[in-house]
């Protein structure tokens, strides 16, 4: 049987196939639906949602110790936070075999950050798959969970975002139950103390040096010979990019197991070809290694050394053009940045947040990352997951130095799903190094910007089952913050007076805006604690209006202007009664319908 499938739905029934029996992970861009569609799959393969992508890999590796087949699924920047145990475990290798996913984002569609993790492949010893298309994802997801346990390592399966959302025909297999395997204890292979290390280190290098005869052996590493002339090196995505610019005119050498390369056969491949480039996304990482074999070829220096090499790319890069389009006028092309939605509850605290003057605002990673545009202005910097008061400490600190005073306020800000993932350290520094920051936590009850994924403060699990929910403010207290308030962040006038009241005290404190995301499907326990959230809609009263626009510079997309009538609109397909147009708006001509 055949299915057409996304790369990631590939990953998730090659897991299935493979006999996996535990998966885990944290969601985030292109990667995210490689957990959601394990999921279906629930009744071989026990799913979760991690709080962090280095708690994700520990937890799929304390699995694979205890004898099962483990997966575990991150983005290109989450393998950053989970590479301290990653590193490590190229040493005390496996019992059940484990696989894990980095997803990376050439073109940096979603991400703050273009980083090829080909690089953490060859840093930390570890084999590394790189998929073309859906069928292979699936099948070397497989293949890889076979060479995890042959040669006691995890393995890593590079996929881009191309791969990850492309669909393309994949073949279905039967599973294949794999029996726990038997735990022994064994401290000299599990503990990697420094005297044990050493006899560790030994063994990565004998092993490194059978996987390279395995990728010289490897049909995942495949020549095709169609002229001397002309011949490129490519691996991933990019193989289907220049099959389709350059046809059978060239030559291929297709690598889909990168780590470590195949010196045998890319010499073998090289001595046949007058004229070679390599064609990958986005580190010369193929390109170095072919060069320290002494071949010469053309690589980022003829091709862009940043975004996706489609075909657009590779043909504008050798032909100097690409095919015609329908011309048209840019001019005419209305600009539409991503927005706030409407109703979110972002909204009310980046517009007060943004009235502050000599603030330093501190952010992070999710949809509120946004603010940092108009008509909100209420961010000044962000980094990475959690990073957000741990910055504003350190700006805070800074600030305070009677010699560098410059009467800043720090105002530090993350959501609830961050602060689960790295917030909560950066929160714990904030407090034993005696802080004077404002940290706020934006609690919208779900993890938003990825899709609405379960985390440890929604109270269910990614199977839907009901969980402890953390308690946010209890957490935060427990940090040694003594000054904690949770509010309604739709309530103008009290995220007013509770930033002034933070703004006056000496010591840290932390305000939680608590308030569904407006896409969110409501839980019982939301629609008894949110009670009629949603319902509400408000309109514009034209008598009363008096066209100032106030109410379209709070940034909803619900509200437009009617130029003819010098009128706001409201649409009522798109307005939930979040009323923060209503409380800005100076003539009262906003009225609320309460259903």
């Amino acid at each position: 049987m055949k299915e057409l499938m996304t790369g990631n739905e590939a990953i998730a029934r090659g897991a299935y196939e493979a006999g996996v029996k535990y998966a885990t992970a944290y969601p985030g861009t292109p990667s995210t639906e490689i957990l959601e569609n394990i999921v279906k799959y629930k009744e071989k393969i026990l799913a979760e949602w991690a709080s962090n992508e280095k708690v994700a890999y520990e937890a799929a590796y304390g699995a694979c110790k205890a004898g099962a087949r483990t997966l575990a699924a991150m983005k290109h920047v989450g393998l950053n936070v989970a590479a301290d145990p990653m590193f490590t475990s190229s040493y005390t290798g496996v019992n059940g075999g484990m696989v894990f996913i980095s997803a990376d984002e050439p073109g940096h569609f979603s991400s703050q950050n273009e980083q090829d993790n080909r690089n953490y492949a060859k840093a930390a010893k570890l084999p590394m798959f790189e998929p073309a298309n859906s069928q292979e994802a699936k099948d070397m997801v497989k293949e890889a969970f076979d060479l995890s346990e042959k040669y006691n390592v995890p393995v890593i399966v590079r996929m881009t975002t191309r791969v990850c959302h492309s669909k393309s025909i994949v073949e279905i297999n039967d599973r294949i139950e794999k029996q726990l395997k038997k735990y022994t204890k064994n401290v000299q292979q599990n503990v990697p103390v420094p005297a044990f290390v050493k006899k560790m280190r030994e063994t990565v290098e004998k092993r490194t040096e059978e996987l390279r005869r395995y990728s010289n052996e490897t049909q995942n590493n495949s020549i095709e010979i169609n002229s001397k002339e002309n011949g490129i090196i490519v691996s991933g995505a990019p193989y289907h990019y220049a099959k389709e610019v350059f046809r059978n005119n060239v030559s291929y050498l297709k690598l889909g197991f990168t780590n470590p390369l195949p010196d045998e056969k890319i010499l073998e491949y090289a001595k046949n070809i007058e004229n070679i480039y390599i064609i990958e996304e986005n580190d010369p990482y193929i390109e170095d290694y072919v060069r320290k074999l002494g071949i010469e070829c053309k690589g980022i220096d003829t091709f862009p050394y940043t975004g996706e090499k489609t075909p657009d790319v590779i043909r504008k890069t050798i032909y100097g053009e690409t095919f015609p389009v329908i011309e048209h006028d840019d001019g005419k092309v209305v600009a539409r940045p991503p927005t706030l939605c409407a109703g979110c509850p972002h909204r009310g605290f980046a517009i007060e947040l943004g009235k502050k003057k000599n603030v330093f605002m501190s952010g992070d990673i999710g949809c509120y990352s946004l603010v940092f545009a108009e008509p909100y202005n209420a961010m000044d910097i962000s980094l990475c997951m959690g990073a957000g008061f741990s910055i504003g400490h350190g700006a805070q600190q800074v600030f305070d130095m009677t010699e560098n005073n410059q009467n800043y306020k720090v105002v530090s800000f993350m959501g609830d799903s961050t602060f689960f993932h790295t917030g909560i350290n950066s929160l714990i520094n904030v407090a034993y190094n005696r802080s004077n920051t404002v940290n706020i936590i934006l609690d919208n009850r779900i993890t938003g910007m990825t899709g609405h994924q379960e985390n440890p403060g929604s109270g269910y699990t990614i199977q839907g089952k009901k969980t402890a929910e953390v308690d946010i403010e209890a957490i935060v207290k427990a940090c040694g913050i003594r000054k904690v308030v949770t509010i309604d962040p739709n309530n103008l006038k009290l995220v007013r007076d509770t930033l002034d009241w933070a703004f006056e005290l000496k010591e840290p404190s932390v305000i939680i805006t608590r308030w569904p995301c407006v896409l969110k499907r409501l839980s019982e326990e939301d629609k008894e604690e949110f009670q009629n959230i949603f319902k509400n809609k408000c309109s514009i009263n034209k008598e009363k209006c008096v066209g100032c626009k106030l109410c379209i510079k709070t940034g909803c997309p619900a509200i437009s202007f009617n130029k003819n009538e010098k009128k706001a609109v409201i649409s009522e397909m798109d307005c939930v009664g979040c009323t923060v147009c209503r409380q800005v708006c100076p003539a009262n001509a906003i009225d609320m319908e309460v259903n």
